[in-house]
């Protein structure tokens, strides 16, 4: 029985995603539309990143914040998300050491 559930679910949330992907598949956007909707993935990084930042460290706030504005900074210019993460990681030991 939980596996109907489990299938019955996926398909009531699988449907309407994918029936006006198939159906809008050859219509073409206009250029604004394309652009405004390639901000989307980093609207929604975004807004699930920065409540984590504010909730990471409850007795230091500032310390996550920091931690996030020099990752922040370092994506802007570095591509990989690896180095952007591993420089957060030391700037909250820093001022984690430091506040």
């Amino acid at each position: 029985m939980s596996w109907m559930t489990i299938a019955g679910m996926m398909a009531v949330t699988w449907v309407p995603r994918f029936v006006p992907l198939m159906l809008s598949r050859d219509v073409p956007l206009p250029r604004w539309i394309r652009r405004w909707l390639s901000g989307f993935p980093y609207a929604a990084l975004g807004a699930l990143i920065f409540p984590g930042i504010l909730r990471a460290i409850p007795d230091a706030p500032l310390v996550a914040l920091g931690a996030g504005l020099v990752a922040l900074l370092i994506a802007l210019k570095v591509k990989s998300p690896v180095i952007p993460t591993l420089a957060a990681i030391a700037a909250a030991a820093l001022l984690d050491m430091v506040l």
